[in-house]
């Protein structure tokens, strides 16, 4: 689901929300994914890329904690798609991918490059 205004007014509780390093996590938004996660494992990430060059982040709660990171990759550095934060989240999840493809795209998330793209496709 992208981060939209909308959302993260909705799930904001106010407070400051820099404590794990995201650039648009709403403030108290992380005890809300730990609730929710008593239910099953749940990912939040992000990813910002111009030009092939950019950045990732990713955390994973599970039982009603964080269970994996919060995991970055700084801007303009090259990582191998098998080790990138978002790939290591989603296989915490249960994504498998075939060769020759990461899990980023093995759930399809290459299938659109903006918010507002993913947004237009689920009307």
């Amino acid at each position: 689901m992208p981060m939209t205004d909308e959302v993260f007014d909705a799930v904001t509780d106010g407070s400051g929300g820099g404590d794990l390093g995201f650039w648009r996590l709403p403030g108290g938004f992380d005890t809300l994914l730990a609730q929710w996660s008593a239910a099953g494992p749940i990912a939040y990430v992000e990813a910002e890329y111009f030009g092939g060059v950019g950045e990732q982040r990713a955390a994973v709660w599970a039982d009603g904690s964080l269970a994996l990171g919060p995991l970055d990759e700084p801007t303009k550095k090259r990582f191998s798609r098998a080790v990138s934060p978002i790939s290591q989240a989603l296989r915490r999840l249960g994504a498998r991918r075939s060769l020759g493809e990461d899990e980023f795209e093995a759930v399809g998330l290459d299938r659109h490059r903006t918010n507002e793209d993913w947004i237009s496709s689920a009307c």
